[in-house]
């Protein structure tokens, strides 16, 4: 278990950071800024489950934000062994509940008609926001993919996290009856914005 003592160290103030390795990166190096993208979205989806979610979807969001933990810890120990040890990694019996999420929540909807814009209730509107956070930690981790070694199943979980979460977006609008759709051309009535 983890045991804090200590909240600011100094080791930072330079603008570097440790990996779980020990090894010190710039704070803006890609990594880095892959595992602050993580860390955002686990902080929307506490505000989701804060917002008062029903009981299902709040345990599942809160047995996902455990997981983004492990996501978080897998990143910053790019390294095969530490101290003997091997690595906390992302695999694929993560990335199966979610799938079995998806599935579950989705067969309750409609099909999709349209596009569907964020927003609706409370919920769904942070759902989305919370969504569009996944996607760019997505995006960050194939990035840096291309420069560094990345656990692909890490990048699989954050894709399948984002079509959880849109579903679960979905859900929250009354099963899909009271979402925005979009509207091609939007409600103009005549001429160009």
């Amino acid at each position: 278990m983890v045991r804090l003592t200590r909240i600011y160290t100094k080791t930072g103030d330079k603008g570097t950071t440790a990996l779980g390795s020990g090894k010190r990166v710039r704070k803006d190096h890609p990594r880095i800024e892959a595992c602050g993208d993580v860390d955002e979205l686990n902080a929307v989806l506490g505000l989701v489950v804060a917002g008062g979610l029903d009981g299902e979807a709040s345990d599942l969001l809160r047995s996902v934000q455990n997981d983004l933990f492990d996501l978080g810890a897998d990143l910053t120990v790019p390294a095969a062994r530490v101290s003997g040890r091997a690595p906390l990694r992302v695999t694929p019996d993560y990335i199966a509940p979610l799938e079995a999420a998806i599935d579950r929540h989705n067969a309750a909807l409609s099909p999709l008609r349209s596009f569907v814009l964020p927003g609706g209730t409370t919920a769904s509107a942070w759902l989305h926001l919370a969504r569009t956070v996944c996607r760019r930690a997505e995006r960050r981790l194939v990035a840096l993919s291309r420069r560094e070694a990345v656990n692909p199943h890490a990048i699989i979980y954050l894709n399948r996290l984002s079509d959880l979460l849109f579903v679960l977006a979905r859900r929250a609008n009354d099963g899909g009856k009271s979402e925005p759709l979009w509207q091609p051309g939007g409600r103009r009535t005549g001429g160009r914005a």
